[in-house]
């Protein structure tokens, strides 16, 4: 048996309590993680409230969480490439067997990679969902050296990666962020410029660090700011968006508008794992919490403005 933070229904923070469940077998395809840390994302709570669900009847208890770090304590038949006792972190969007957010966890190999030398287990257990979710981002915008990228929701947990793998193409990031601690966060981590977005006089200044336009805008939130913002794209211009951004951008005849979701898989992480170490990724992590504190990490979540992201620590870091 092992211990969960799980929801036995749908409903608040509250709903997500410790459970004690059985340690999941992996199949023939997959391996059982000992996890030390799991992330704690924006879709952990629409799980958790119902907002986001599979098709067909829900299972419960259900156990939230989609990426986390750990050691590999089994392995299927078929597995190949990863052994028992590698440090590893994946990411596994509705796993069947549950997610994250318990000692133990099941993911497909091919959803799973050795941790990368320059990640400690808590950056890389909070680093699987969203540094490829940011990676991805920048390339579906095919970005370019000295061309100028747009951030919007930059200070997230996705976007503080973006931030930098951006830098590190030679582009001219412009981020958005609230605040004297939020923008000194996202000038360490490699934008050039920045604009509060909630303020009309900031986004005016888009068109003084842009004045032949924006060639790329990667949006992580939505909503009438974002639309302002994207009134200054260039024509032929690119912008990308993961789905599940609420209100999604409006589509416009001067650019090309894209929507993707992350892809995980060996090739995917083989390139983040080059990005990472050629990037020297940083992962801020705004508050680490222990497995039984979960409802209480999804209510900060909820209050909002997180700087970088939500950890939870589920066993003891080794390293």
């Amino acid at each position: 048996m092992m211990m969960a933070a799980a929801i036995d229904r749908f409903g608040p923070p509250s709903a997500l309590t410790r459970h004690e469940l059985p340690v999941p077998k992996p199949g023939p395809g997959e391996v059982l993680i000992a996890l030390e840390t799991a992330g704690i994302g924006s879709w952990d709570t629409s799980v958790r409230d119902g907002s986001w669900r599979k098709p067909g009847r829900t299972r419960f208890p259900l156990v939230p969480g989609v990426d986390g770090a750990g050691t590999i304590v089994a392995i299927g038949a078929r597995v190949r490439g990863l052994r028992i006792d590698d440090q590893v972190y994946a990411y596994e969007f509705a796993n069947p067997q549950g997610g994250f957010y318990a000692e133990y966890a099941v993911a497909e190999a091919a959803h799973v990679s050795r941790v990368p030398k320059h990640l400690n287990i808590r950056d890389a257990g909070a680093a699987a969902a969203t540094a490829l979710t940011a990676l991805q981002g920048i390339e579906a915008l095919d970005l370019r050296p000295r061309q100028t990228i747009l951030i919007f929701g930059a200070t997230g947990a996705v976007g503080t990666l973006a931030i930098q793998f951006a830098a590190h193409r030679g582009a001219t990031v412009i981020a958005t962020a609230s605040g004297p601690v939020a923008t000194r966060l996202v000038r360490r981590l490699g934008a050039t410029h920045v604009i509060d977005a909630r303020r009309n006089e900031s986004i005016d200044h888009l068109r003084d660090y842009a004045p032949d336009g924006l060639d790329c805008v990667l949006a992580f939130a939505g909503g009438k700011s974002l639309e302002r913002c994207l009134d200054l794209v260039r024509s032929k211009g690119r912008v990308a968006y993961p789905h599940g951004i609420e209100p999604e951008p409006g589509k416009r005849s001067a650019f090309r508008l894209k929507s993707y979701d992350a892809v995980a898989n060996a090739r995917a992480f083989a390139k983040l794992n080059r990005q990472i170490a050629a990037t020297k990724l940083r992962v801020p992590i705004a508050a680490t919490y222990p497995l039984g504190k979960a409802a209480q990490a999804h209510r900060r979540l909820e209050r909002g403005r997180v700087l970088g992201r939500l950890v939870l620590r589920v066993r003891r870091a080794s390293r």
